[in-house]
């Protein structure tokens, strides 16, 4: 017989998320809900209020985040568990994703790089008023503003006619004239659509040189990345230019486009070929390949201009893994050398002098056209999307004193209520806010742990060459690794801080693939590293998630590892303990040892049964079911 003592035995008791949904809370439901907590033997729960009573008002809800009546309610709460035995922990933020609120100012929010793109005559260059780049509600600030060389950027008409028996050209920029294949169709969003193999030819007019081609997707669609890229003079003769390879993308890389680069290619017809075969079993980190293999393409633009394979993902503006740019892709020659760089600068939108000498740059003394780069940064726009009274832009994670004001608006709050002692932990859920590339000091930390300077290089952040592929490669790497050290070193370092400053226990659910960054350093900054694993829903489970839990509980020496487990995206009311053991055994026997249970919903009510859920998601882990 083994003999466990006391603290072992509450050491291994499982954990839930109890939800608090829509504002609709009552005081009998939260002492049902807790004294049914520890009946089963719970250790306690993470307390996360999700979304408000604004977003289903006929649950008539009283409680709204940060109201009078939420924090009476919390009051309650805090003396019921601390009276029962029952540990708390408190999310970082209102909802579950991830730590925002409504005192984010967009300066204080997650930022991304932002550009235009101006080709003018360099005569008219001084005095030039400028379009500024995409802010978000108003907010934008300059980064530095660059004049280059004009080289390879044109475009030129394309016209479009599907395989045969269907040879009606037209415009895809001006489609008043529409015709269909059996094969494929075009929605009144103009996504163009199919579930059988099919092909798509442009015909340029004229033979002209293209190296580069952007696919624009409908939504995160993964099969308008696997074209067969084919090229020919007469429209008969075709030869293979391209296999377009998907870059390995997490269920939130979707964005504008994806851009492949490929050797120069002098062609007047390209062909576009697509086939649902061989499509690569979805995973974590190929997640829209998961779904129906259905090609979904808004459209694809050709163009003669060098850019880096995959700038999209490799700017750290989208979680995706792709290859690198090779010297046949982008020779030398086609990439812009740092001495044909002048910085313009501007007062308010307008190009009032330069800043470096241009005596050397012949590409201005000769006159023509030149290239314009405005660049600056603005808001994601990321939102806390699961909250209610305290929703608001996601803080910057780059900037500590935007993490201390997020701190201190939210979680200090619930620690100056009476019986705040049972609160024991500091939660940060699952990373659902995207990522971001730009950020408070940025170009100062670049500098410090890359030893050397960003500005040069920001055209790079618009997939344009500089120096070399292989020095474009490098610098791009390096974007992405300083990106990893801030949200590390600033955003849960200091979330750490605060953990312990306060006496609690911090717990981290995982990073990748979702932001741009190593899926296991963060957990250095956590006492409780955590994943989560899915019930009988493949098209959401992330085995990464424990594994990256477990790996990094072994790397920095943590010895639990917590479980967000039985998320079900679809629940059938049917689950029983048989059907769960065997997924819960190979948790344990992955190195899993603390298991919180997904998902108890607080049900306000006390003669409605099953009572609230989260929609429906969950295992319905709740008393009355």
């Amino acid at each position: 017989m083994i003999l466990r003592s006391s603290d072992e035995e509450r050491n291994s008791a499982p954990f839930t998320f109890w939800y608090w949904m829509y504002g609709a809370v009552s005081k009998p439901g939260i002492h049902a809900d807790l004294v049914d907590m520890k009946n089963i033997g719970l250790r306690g729960c993470y307390l996360m209020p999700i979304r408000g009573t604004s977003d289903k008002p006929e649950f008539k809800g009283n409680a709204n985040q940060l109201s009078p009546q939420f924090w009476n309610d919390i009051d309650y709460t805090f003396q019921q568990a601390d009276s029962l035995g029952l540990e708390l922990g408190i999310h970082i933020s209102d909802g579950f994703a991830l730590a925002g609120g409504p005192w984010v100012t967009p300066a204080e929010s997650m930022q991304k790089v932002v550009w235009t793109d101006t080709i003018v005559d360099s005569k008219d260059l001084k005095g030039l008023v400028l379009r500024r780049p995409e802010s978000y509600d108003g907010y934008y600030e300059d980064i530095a503003c660059w004049a280059i060389p004009l080289k390879n950027s044109f475009s030129y008409p394309r016209h479009v006619y599907h395989q045969q028996p269907f040879f009606l050209k037209w415009n895809i920029a001006d489609s008043k004239t529409l015709q269909y294949t059996s094969a494929i169709t075009r929605d009144k969003n103009g996504v163009f659509r199919s579930s059988e193999p099919c092909s798509i030819l442009y015909d340029l007019g004229n033979i002209e040189i293209v190296r580069s081609l952007q696919v624009i997707p409908s939504g995160n669609n993964i099969q308008c990345q696997r074209l067969t890229v084919s090229a020919s003079n007469d429209g008969t003769n075709f030869r293979k230019v391209i296999q377009l390879t998907p870059a390995r993308q997490g269920w939130q890389s979707s964005g504008p486009s994806f851009t492949y680069s490929f050797p120069a290619t002098t062609a007047r017809y390209f062909r576009f070929e697509w086939t649902p075969v061989g499509t690569e079993p979805g995973s974590e980190d190929l997640d829209p390949a998961k779904w129906k293999p259905v090609l979904k393409l808004k459209d694809i633009i050709l163009s003669n201009e060098p850019k880096i394979n995959q700038w999209e993902g490799k700017t750290g503006a989208s979680w995706r893994i792709a290859s690198s740019t090779s010297s046949d892709d982008v020779p030398d020659q086609n990439c812009v050398r740092l001495e044909d760089m002048i910085r313009l600068r501007l007062q308010g939108d307008k190009v009032i002098s330069m800043i470096n000498s241009v005596s050397k740059h012949s590409f201005l003394k000769n006159g023509g056209k030149i290239r314009i780069l405005r660049f600056g940064h603005t808001s994601t726009g990321q939102m806390n999307a699961t909250a209610g009274g305290a929703k608001g832009l996601e803080v910057d994670k780059f900037n500590g004193e935007a993490v201390d004001k997020q701190v201190n608006n939210w979680y200090r709050k619930f620690l100056d209520r009476p019986h705040s002692s049972v609160v024991k932990y500091l939660h940060v859920d699952s990373w659902e806010c995207g990522t971001q590339n730009w950020g408070t000091d940025f170009l100062q930390a670049f500098q410090t742990r890359r030893g050397y300077g960003l500005l040069p290089y920001l055209p790079l952040y618009a997939g344009i060459p500089m120096v070399s592929a292989e020095r474009s490669e490098k610098v791009l790497k390096d974007i992405r690794l300083t990106v990893n050290d801030l949200v590390n070193k600033v955003f849960f370092r200091r979330v750490k801080y605060w953990g312990m400053r306060y006496g609690k226990k911090v717990s981290h659910e995982s990073i990748a693939p979702t932001f741009v960054a190593d899926g296991l350093e963060h957990y250095r900054y956590a006492d409780l590293p955590m994943g989560e694993f899915w019930f009988n829903s493949p098209t959401h489970d992330k085995p990464n998630d424990m594994l990256d839990a477990v790996s990094g509980a072994h790397i920095y020496g943590k010895n639990i590892v917590q479980a967000e487990g039985f998320t079900e995206v679809r629940g059938e009311w049917n689950e029983t303990p048989a059907m769960l053991k065997p997924l819960l055994d190979r948790e344990f026997s992955l190195g899993m040892n603390r298991l919180f249970f997904h998902v108890d919903a607080h049900n306000p009510w006390l003669d409605r049964k099953p009572g609230m859920t989260l929609d429906g998601i969950g295992l319905f882990f709740q008393r009355d079911n």
